[in-house]
């Protein structure tokens, strides 16, 4: 193994990179490491080409469960077959769960001081931030940006402004996307 953790080859990781990378994205940020991952899986890596990991991205929302474990889940099957289905979450999820179970009995001693609250203000503040930072790359590497920017609009208003139920907006958001697809793929 060299000392990228990669496959002799170069190009398939092997299990360790798959949880040494995705144990990195797991203690990167409090609050998501969604920007983290597509950092080192498509900027760093080179395992997934930005519109992959925005089509996977994709599945991995549709999907139950945490979309970054989802992620981990289909990346590492990827690269790693079923070990590496299990590794890369694993690898995700073991540092920051020891934190939070450190948090939680930080919190539960000290949580009501002024001081802790205003941490976790600050704290929130950045995670919009990054989430943020993460929606406008991935809206760069959108091909035909112009014909699939409603939709985003139009999950936008349906959630968030008319508070309507996520899975009836996904559900109508794939069927006119997937039939705007269907139809240009058609001509």
């Amino acid at each position: 193994m060299n000392k990228d953790c990669t496959s002799e080859n170069g190009a398939r990781p092997v299990l360790r990179a798959l949880f040494l990378d995705f144990s990195t994205v797991g203690l990167s940020g409090f609050g998501g490491v969604l920007p983290f991952a597509r950092r080192m899986l498509v900027e760093r890596r080179g395992w997934m080409t930005a519109e992959e990991f925005n089509a996977q991205l994709g599945l991995c929302q549709f999907l139950p469960g945490p979309n970054v474990v989802n992620l981990a889940v289909l990346v590492g099957k990827r690269h790693g077959g079923l070990a590496g289905a299990i590794v890369a979450p694993l690898g995700l999820l073991a540092g920051p769960f020891a934190i939070v179970v450190l948090l939680a009995m930080l919190y539960d001693a000290y949580g009501q001081l002024p001081i802790a609250q205003s941490m976790l203000r600050g704290i929130a503040a950045a995670g919009s931030g990054l989430l943020f930072a993460m929606a406008w790359r991935m809206g760069s590497a959108i091909r035909d940006k112009a014909v699939f920017l409603p939709f985003a609009a139009l999950v936008v208003l349906g959630v968030a402004g008319l508070r309507w139920p996520m899975l009836w907006v996904m559900l109508a958001g794939l069927a006119c996307s997937g039939g705007l697809a269907y139809w240009r793929l058609g001509r």
